[in-house]
């Protein structure tokens, strides 16, 4: 028994040793980031249809074209209207771009109606070929 709880222990502390990292570590800003948030029409074709696709569901999606980087965040169905996205911050590190983004509800006293929008941002700024960390 005593060698059964000796194995599982040093099996759970080697896992939690070796567990995976999804992203960069944050590392020092290196720079904030100049970036133009852009309209619906001002989205390229290819990229409106995946937002479209996936406007759904909460959505973080990147798409370059151009020497351009553009940056989506969406986050899903919202049951009525008045619900606006806001980017907080946007900066560069040694080996990301982090992107900072807030859902808004509707202001206090704003009318709003029972209907289902599916609010999103998109970002354009001059191309980096780094990984893009949405935060």
């Amino acid at each position: 028994m005593k060698i059964i709880l000796r194995c599982l222990a040093v099996f759970l502390l080697l896992f939690t040793l070796t567990g995976c990292v999804s992203r960069p570590l944050k590392t020092e800003k290196l720079r904030d980031l100049e970036f133009t948030v852009l309209d619906k029409l001002s989205v390229p074709k290819e990229f409106q249809e995946i937002i479209e696709t996936n406007k759904h569901e909460r959505f973080k999606l990147t798409y370059a074209d151009g020497g351009e980087l553009y940056i989506a965040e969406g986050y899903g169905a919202q049951l009525k209207t008045g619900y606006s996205v806001e980017v907080t911050g946007m900066y560069e590190t040694e080996n990301a771009v982090y992107i900072h983004t807030n859902l808004l509800g509707p202001e206090k006293g704003e009318e709003t109606k029972e209907i289902t929008t599916f609010p999103y941002v998109v970002v354009k700024l001059k191309y980096i070929d780094k990984q893009v960390v949405f935060d």
